[in-house]
């Protein structure tokens, strides 16, 4: 099956017609419910009387936006589609919704947001619809007007569907080159059809005092050992000094390997010091 960032850009894909079946499909709205739940977890809103003003990213036709107000929150949505935001309009909502491309960046004040959250949105700003639309752009924009929209301490979780770990890592980079520390918590990993990835970023907190929450798996939950977007500490390198000859022949058998033609022989001569003069 087509993921559907490939089939079209959102405001094409999401026309009347999609955006209606997406938000009256019931295990569509089940599933939206469970992740905005988790995300308002991750995000910390651990007391539930609090109320704090989020930013709903890619709020479509107010799925998550309907659990916001549920849980006392005031929010702001913000949606590249046309269709879902009036569908959005006619639900009556609590929330202000606004047309909006966030890979042009998120327009609002510096420090507006109490926190931010956003569900199956993030991985289509890894497509380029168009020669013009650079996916590593689009990101850093983001990323950086989302920095300055949060204010200081606050979070922005992500639910997404990434296709590859080495999407996973693009993603997360632009996300530090903004400023943001946190990381990645994978909710059942060893489920093929419950696994769910979660970008939890922290902003204007350093990678030392951030707390990455647990993971859930199928017997409880279990701490974070997921990939984090600040430092990433690697394993010293053993310092092994090899002969020049050691070296050559190395490299020449590699050649050979790939089947390169016309590799020198090995000899007693590979890898001598010459005398001076020659």
């Amino acid at each position: 099956m087509s993921r559907p960032e490939h089939i079209a850009p959102p405001e094409i894909f999401y026309n009347d017609s999609e955006a209606g079946k997406y938000t009256s499909n019931t295990r569509v709205q089940q599933i939206q419910a469970e992740m905005t739940y988790r995300a308002l977890e991750l995000l910390g809103d651990n007391d539930g009387q609090t109320p704090k003003f989020l930013l709903d990213i890619g709020c479509g036709s107010g799925l998550s936006g309907e659990i916001l107000d549920e849980e006392g929150h005031y929010w702001l949505g913000c949606d590249i589609s046309p269709s879902m935001l009036s569908i959005a309009l006619e639900r009556d909502l609590e929330g202000d919704l606004m047309l909006s491309d966030i890979g042009s960046g998120v327009h609002v004040r510096a420090g507006s947001f109490d926190g931010a959250i956003s569900i199956s949105v993030l991985q289509w700003l890894c497509n380029a619809d168009s020669t013009s639309a650079n996916p590593g752009s689009r990101l850093m924009r983001f990323f950086n007007s989302l920095y300055a929209a949060l204010s200081r301490g606050s979070r922005a979780v992500f639910q997404f569907y990434p296709e590859s770990d080495d999407q996973v890592g693009f993603i997360m980079g632009f996300a530090q080159k903004a400023g943001f520390s946190g990381g990645l918590v994978v909710d059942y990993p060893n489920s093929r059809k419950a696994k769910k990835f979660y970008l939890c970023l922290f902003a204007g907190v350093s990678g030392k005092e951030v707390q990455m929450p647990a993971a859930k798996t199928e017997t409880g939950t279990v701490s974070n050992v997921g990939r984090q977007s600040q430092s990433t500490h690697r394993p010293p390198r053993t310092n092994i000094k090899h002969s020049a000859k050691d070296h050559i022949n190395h490299k020449k058998h590699l050649q050979r390997q790939k089947g390169k033609q016309g590799v020198p022989l090995d000899s007693k001569y590979t890898g001598r010091k010459r005398r001076d003069g020659f």
